[in-house]
């Protein structure tokens, strides 16, 4: 009886500390799949990254420094240093915003929740200006497509998306299309405000939206995948065709991020076995810290 009652004692205790570990400590992270060349860069601006704070620890070298920990995937530790630039510097919404961006990568979305608002919060109190962000990977002309308010709305609707929380996605996702400043990011909001609507049961508000404000021609510079999906929205383009685009290869970005909305596409129009097939594809291959393979991992869940 003894020996019983001190194993159904340390049995307690394990579950008690189990369940009071958190989503930081338990979740797991994957390094992504880089070439020797591209690790190689990666590294080398990692290191010199480092160096330049220790030389001079202000919050702008902080910030890349957690930045460029994070490109290699190292995502924890990356939070981890974004959390020392919080106690640093409290009132730079910067490290919520880059903390919440890595939390949404390891998959707690609650936490990241709680940093993207937080950060809004500094935001209204202390009345700080909008700003472009600067690329730690430049798109094929140089030229930012982001900025600080947009990221933080941007991600933060995603963060509730993921969480199934499309009403207060697609309030996130408005207020970054209304404070966008390029076609670009217009696009990409548009594109998750559409989703968001149709999941939410709002598919004529969602097609008047993205037919009245996403105009053809723009000028757009990265978010190339989000315009398609953006005109198979209004009709200009058929998922026949997408889906040859995206074919059967999954270890691919932008095949990750074209697959989600095209099998997001197929499960609010009554298609799921199409839907569930693409969202296999994408948690198949080695995009795993995609947004497309974040939110096709996410469907499966809530669908299986």
């Amino acid at each position: 009886m003894k020996n019983l009652l001190i194993a159904a004692a340390c049995f307690f205790v394990f579950n008690s500390i189990a369940f009071s570990q958190t989503c930081l400590e338990t979740a797991k992270e994957i390094s992504p799949t880089l070439s020797t060349e591209t690790r190689k860069i990666y590294e080398t601006k990692l290191a010199e990254a480092k160096a330049d704070y220790e030389k001079s620890p202000n919050a702008d070298l902080l910030i890349w420094f957690g930045r460029r920990t994070a490109y290699l995937g190292r995502s924890k530790e990356a939070i981890g240093i974004f959390s020392k630039g919080i106690e640093k510097f409290p009132s730079d919404v910067r490290f919520y915003r880059h903390r919440g961006h890595r939390l949404i990568t390891i998959r707690c979305f609650d936490d990241a929740i709680k940093d993207f608002e937080k950060a809004l919060h500094i935001i209204k109190k202390n009345g700080i200006r909008d700003e472009i962000e600067p690329d730690g990977l430049p798109n094929a002309r140089n030229t930012p497509t982001s900025s600080l308010w947009t990221n933080i709305y941007y991600h933060l609707g995603l963060a509730y998306y993921l969480k199934g929380d499309f009403n207060k996605s697609l309030a996130s996702f408005m207020s970054c299309f209304n404070n966008a400043k390029n076609d670009d990011m217009r696009v990409a909001a548009s594109h998750w405000i559409y989703m968001g609507a149709r999941r939410f049961n709002k598919e004529k508000d969602a097609k008047r939206f993205i037919v009245e404000e996403i105009k053809d021609n723009l000028d757009i510079i990265e978010n190339t995948d989000y315009y398609k999906l953006v005109k198979l929205y209004q009709g200009k383009l058929k998922a026949e065709d997408l889906l040859k685009e995206v074919g059967t290869e999954a270890n691919a970005l932008s095949n990750a991020t074209l697959g989600y909305g095209l099998g997001n596409w197929f499960l609010y129009n009554g298609e799921k076995e199409k839907a569930l097939k693409i969202f296999r594809q994408i948690t198949g291959g080695n995009q795993w810290a995609s947004f497309g393979y974040i939110a096709a991992e996410t469907e499966l869940k809530r669908i299986l």
